[in-house]
């Protein structure tokens, strides 16, 4: 099993280039069950959860052919509707083929998800969802077993702001019949991707980027190019890096647009932020100030940003309250962090950070995708070495980090057992 040797106290400087976001990329490769014309893609995230998906979509019958970052995918030859456990229980977006499956070829069977240990994300609201468009759902052995001759246009508002649920609800909605309506619809900018998607493709699609989202069913869609997104917890993972570390670090082929509440942030923390159209420049001389956030949904503080930001406290001038609004289990980095040398106390769902001189390296052990990169970012700062365990974690959501790390000149290295 792989694992990082990182030894700390080095400034970062020099160019990052993002990947594109692995959230978006992972609906989007599901949109391909939605055609029988070819997709091209590009931008497409070396990453664990892509491979995969796409594991799961070639089983499916899905066409894939790959160069890079470009992909090519084609569904004129789907003939499976099933995701097996084995397949989702490593990866909880699988649970997107569940839409697409039942708006294209009226059945589909998707076993019950799996995925990070940050807390139950519960499918009820894809069921709800997709039973008001007129399917028939049952559970059994731990498999959603869908059926719908042809799903129909209905009003759905779900309890809560869900991510794949507004995603699976969408690729649904595009093939029904008439007009459906999803409320409290999630606005996060991987949403929007999809949805971009799925208008070159042909669907018809009002209220793109808000929490309300109109679509009229469309008998067909066609192929389309699309690009996906730059990865914004990428993107806010090295920022936060450089932050805690210091230097100078400009971050290439991303956005600022989709991150503001994260460079607020930042330069609450003292950072020195400029931004161009597909650059971010980050310029940090001295110790970050402790800053407080609350997570909630975008477009406030993203969850998924929760761990990083913590590291960079953990080593700050001053505390801070960070309360997670979004996940029940999302503390799991705290003893790890507190392991070498952090002083953070847990009170319900707030974690209280008292920022220490110093923080000093030590074995550590990943719990989670962004917990993985939190220990990194703490091991960057770390006098001394700290051996950053079970990073296939991190290789679920971050395209070669220790590579792109060293680049700018941490002392970083992927190291067998």
């Amino acid at each position: 099993m792989d694992k990082l040797l990182i030894t700390g106290g080095r400034r970062l400087s020099g160019d990052i280039p993002i990947s594109g976001a692995k959230n978006a990329a992972l609906p989007i490769l599901c949109a391909g069950l939605l055609t029988a014309d070819t997709l091209q893609l590009s931008n497409v995230p070396h990453l664990q959860d892509v491979n995969t998906m796409l594991k799961l979509l070639r089983q499916m019958g899905l066409g894939v052919e790959q160069d890079g970052e470009r992909m090519a995918l084609n569904g004129g030859s789907v003939d499976k509707y099933e995701a097996p456990y084995e397949m989702v229980k490593t990866m909880r977006a699988s649970i997107l083929v569940l839409g697409p499956l039942l708006a294209r070829f009226g059945e589909a069977k998707v076993s019950l998800p799996g995925g990070c240990a940050i807390g139950s994300r519960p499918v009820d609201q894809h069921i709800k969802g997709l039973q008001a468009m007129g399917a028939e759902i049952s559970i059994e052995a731990g498999y959603i077993n869908a059926r719908a001759k042809r799903l129909r246009g209905a009003r759905i508002v779900t309890d809560m702001i869900t991510v794949t649920g507004t995603e699976n609800l969408l690729m649904a909605a595009v093939l029904a019949d008439g007009e459906t309506v999803l409320e409290n619809a999630a606005r996060e900018p991987e949403v929007t991707d999809l949805a971009n998607l799925l208008v070159a493709m042909g669907a018809k699609i009002d209220g793109i980027g808000t929490d309300r989202l109109v679509i009229q069913g469309v008998e067909r869609l066609h192929g389309a190019s699309h690009t996906v997104i730059a990865d914004r917890i990428e993107t806010g993972t090295f920022l936060c890096a450089a932050a805690a570390a210091g230097g100078d670090v400009t971050l290439t082929r991303t956005r600022s647009d989709i991150l503001e509440v994260a460079l607020d942030k930042l330069r609450e923390a003292g950072a020195v932020i400029t931004t161009g159209p597909d650059w971010i420049r980050l310029q940090m001389a001295a110790r970050p100030k402790a800053v407080s956030f609350r997570t909630t949904e975008y477009p406030g503080f993203p969850t998924d940003m929760q761990a990083q930001f913590m590291a960079l406290n953990c080593i700050a001038d001053g505390s801070s309250r960070i309360t997670e609004t979004i996940f029940e289990n999302r503390f799991m980095h705290v003893q790890e962090l507190n392991r070498l040398g952090a002083s953070i106390d847990i009170d319900g769902h707030t974690a209280l950070v008292q920022g220490v001189e110093r923080l000093v390296g030590a074995p550590v052990m990943a719990t989670d995708l962004r917990a993985s990169a939190s220990l990194v970012i703490a091991g960057l700062v770390a006098q001394g070495q700290t051996l950053v365990d079970r990073i296939y974690h991190l290789d679920r959501g971050y395209d070669r980090m220790e590579a792109k790390l060293s680049a700018v000149g941490a002392d970083i290295q992927r190291v067998k057992e």
